[in-house]
């Protein structure tokens, strides 16, 4: 009854002094069980953009993934694109729709549970953990209802944009 990111537990120790490389490692590991068990080939390219997205930090967009690789990897965008989908499917990152952004991606082994506030004036989105939340959302349950995970999204307006509106 908690976000992706504690499915990411099931996968991956939860450690705080895991190390990044064993991270990326399990996660080779994941995707290439993943391919396996639906007869996909096991690319270069598949596993550039794993690794490239394991090595980043934060939320970010397919077409902004496919700038950081162009200097690095030769990958086309519709790889990127095709890939971004079977990494969902592998529940190894995860989608965001921040209000009518587009859509936004992360990573799935995170370290911890977050939440997301959302500005509505200039898009940023900004992680918070709060334990009294998540340990209150766990705790709930539904009835003729079981939850699978969640996510908790925030919108109000950042302190840089409250400041423009007052000037305005």
């Amino acid at each position: 009854m908690c976000g992706f990111a504690c499915l990411a537990w099931a996968m991956f120790p939860h450690d705080t002094g895991m190390k990044e490389e064993y991270a990326l490692e399990k996660a080779k590991e994941a995707l290439t069980k993943f391919l396996q068990e639906n007869h996909l080939r096991k690319t270069p390219e598949r596993y550039a953009v794993l690794e490239r997205i394991w090595r980043s930090e934060g939320h970010f967009n397919a077409e902004s993934l496919y700038r950081d690789m162009q200097g690095e990897y030769r990958v086309s965008r519709a790889t990127v694109y095709n890939t971004l989908e079977l990494l969902l499917q592998s529940h190894l990152v995860v989608k965001h729709q921040f209000g009518q952004q587009e859509a936004q991606y992360e990573k799935v082994a995170t370290d911890k549970v977050h939440h997301h506030l959302v500005c509505t004036g200039c898009g940023k989105v900004k992680e918070f953990s709060d334990k009294h939340i998540r340990t209150t959302i766990q705790a709930r349950r539904f009835a003729y209802f079981e939850p699978g995970y969640y996510t908790l999204c925030i919108y109000g307006l950042c302190s840089k944009c409250k400041q423009k509106r007052r000037k305005q």
